[in-house]
């Protein structure tokens, strides 16, 4: 479904963990659509920094931690948003292990720092808090999780997840009942240029071709519900869109791909390592992670209640993400190239 251009044009939005990559490509579409972007983030999380390379103009910025109530406070009252899309987020597994204390003050403490900031606000007409596919009480059965499905977290990043998925929850109920629209929004593993995080697929598979080194994978019969970038923003934007044009709609939504981009791990190393020269890859386990092999999640809900559905299918998502850092190893214009993949998915819709 098209998102209404209309609705988006001087919107004033308020989005937190805008230099991260989903942040910058999710601003730089945002900017594209005619809205004001107000950005609250930490500083960008990498090097190279997509956020840093996009440049995209932002109507005000503001480096913030969440942890900090007061100067969130401080922040959210200045920006003045009309929809709030909260992505701010310690969003590594592995991190997480090596900062408990530090991933549950990012992820649970910072959302109710943020939540607090917006009662007292009070101006905004939706509130979109994005969570992940991990929340869900994974059993390894392989079986699509729906939105109904038990919550879990056997990791302290998958917990803390669920810890910011109650906490929506509470707040809603307790203290926001007569505000604007709240809601959380779970997706999963998503791919597309300018991630240079650590301990992720593609990003590890570019580092790797640029040393010469062999790829080191952790889990390679995992499958993961791979998705471009551009298929669960646009999921974000169009639950805000309609949920601040009045529309009933459920509190929670999944957005994922639909089952044919389920693929293993190691299907994707395999491919990329051909494509970028690579030679070959090996098995390194980390014995202390308890990543799950098996996670797939069912958006049908998404589809029938916005008429959302995934625009890319993998080869398509894989594609689109190869011809980005492709482009960027060359020194070629990947601002453009950004700007140009957005219009095309935007024709698709």
């Amino acid at each position: 479904m098209p998102l209404n251009r209309e609705f988006w044009r001087s919107k004033r939005v308020l989005l937190t963990g805008h230099t991260g990559f989903k942040g910058a490509w999710l601003s730089r579409w945002l900017a594209q659509l005619g809205a004001e972007v107000v950005g609250l983030s930490l500083p960008p999380p990498t090097s190279p920094s997509l956020h840093e390379i996009l440049s995209t103009p932002l109507a005000a910025e503001y480096i913030v931690d969440l942890g900090d109530p007061v100067t969130t406070r401080r922040a959210v009252h200045n920006a003045r948003a009309d929809i709030v899309l909260h992505l701010a987020a310690q969003s590594l597994v592995p991190a997480s292990y090596e900062d408990p204390t530090g991933t549950f003050r990012t992820n649970a403490m910072g959302t109710i720092h943020l939540l607090d900031a917006l009662q007292a606000w009070k101006g905004s007409q939706a509130i979109i808090v994005v969570t992940t596919d991990k929340v869900y009480a994974n059993d390894e059965s392989g079986v699509a999780f729906t939105e109904t499905d038990r919550l879990g977290g056997d990791d302290p990043y998958s917990a803390s997840k669920t810890a910011a998925e109650i906490i929506v929850h509470a707040w809603k109920r307790s203290f926001m009942l007569d505000g604007p629209p709240l809601a959380t929004a779970r997706a999963g593993n998503v791919i597309g240029g300018g991630d240079w995080a650590a301990h992720r697929l593609i990003p590890d598979i570019i580092r790797a071709a640029r040393s010469g080194h062999r790829l080191q994978i952790r889990r390679p019969d995992a499958t993961r519900p791979w998705q471009h970038v551009l298929d669960p923003l646009h999921g974000y934007l169009l639950y805000a869109q309609e949920l601040a044009s009045g529309k009933s709609l459920p509190s929670s939504l999944n957005f994922a791909p639909d089952d044919t981009t389920q693929l293993r791990v190691r299907e994707i190393a395999d491919s990329l390592t051909r494509i970028f020269g690579i030679p070959g890859w090996e098995h390194v386990p980390v014995p202390e992670t308890k990543e799950k092999n098996a996670l797939a999640l069912d958006a049908s809900l998404a589809h029938m209640t916005l008429g959302w559905k995934p625009t890319f299918n993998g080869s398509d998502a894989i594609a689109s993400t190869i011809e980005w850092y492709k482009a960027w190893a060359l020194d070629e214009d990947v601002r453009t190239l950004t700007d140009r993949q957005i219009a095309s998915f935007e024709d698709k819709l």
